[in-house]
C-alpha cells in the first residue's frame, strides 16, 4: 500500500473561520478585557504614541546639546595637566581642543538630524550645543594664547614692520689707508 493514501489520520484540522460572530457564548472574554471599537483605541494609542515620541527626542535632543559639557570639562582638566611649556602633548591638546568644536560647529544640522520632527523644538538645543562648543573653541585660544603662540604683542609683528628710515648719517674721521 502507498504512503499516505487509503490511511486515515489520527488528527484533522478544520480552517474554516469561527470568528466571524463578534461574541461565541460558548466562550466568553477573560476577565480585564472589554470589546470596543478598535478604530478609537488605536487612534487614541496612535496619537499617545507619537506625544511620547516627540518627548523622547525633545529629551534627546537636549541631551545631545548638553554633551559638549562633559568634553569641555575633560579638555579643560587635560590642558591643565598639560602644563604652561610648549612641548608635543601640549600642542596636540590643543590642536584636539580647537578641532573637535571646529568639526562639531560644522555638522550641528547632522547631529540633530535624528530630532527632526513638527512637534520637537530642537532651535534652542541646537544653541546650546552652539554656544557650548564656541566655548570649548575658546579654551583652546585661551591656551594657545598662555604657551606663547599666539602674536598678542607688538614685538611679534617686527617682521612685518618696514625698516625705520636713517635720521642721521655719522661720517668722518681719519682714513686708515
Amino acid at each position: 500500500m502507498e504512503k499516505g493514501k487509503g490511511l486515515a489520520r489520527r488528527w484533522a484540522v478544520e480552517l474554516h473561520d469561527v470568528s466571524s460572530s463578534s461574541s461565541s457564548p460558548a466562550f466568553p472574554d477573560p476577565p480585564g478585557f472589554t470589546r470596543s471599537a478598535p478604530e478609537a483605541d488605536d487612534a487614541a494609542s496612535a496619537r499617545q504614541r507619537k506625544e511620547t515620541e516627540a518627548a523622547w527626542k525633545g529629551q534627546k535632543a537636549w541631551e545631545v546639546a548638553q554633551a559638549p559639557f562633559k568634553n569641555l570639562m575633560m579638555m579643560g582638566f587635560m590642558m591643565w595637566m598639560a602644563g604652561s611649556t610648549v612641548h608635543l602633548f601640549s600642542i596636540g591638546i590643543v590642536f584636539s581642543a580647537l578641532w573637535q568644536p571646529f568639526n562639531a560647529l560644522r555638522s550641528v544640522g547632522k547631529v540633530f538630524e535624528p530630532f527632526k520632527d513638527p512637534r520637537v523644538d530642537t532651535l534652542a538645543p541646537k544653541l546650546l550645543f552652539t554656544a557650548l562648543n564656541l566655548a570649548a573653541m575658546g579654551l583652546g585660544v585661551w591656551k594657545l594664547n598662555t604657551l606663547g603662540l599666539l602674536p598678542t604683542n607688538a614685538s611679534d609683528w617686527v617682521s612685518s614692520l618696514s625698516p625705520a628710515r636713517e635720521v642721521e648719517y655719522a661720517g668722518g674721521g681719519i682714513p686708515l689707508m
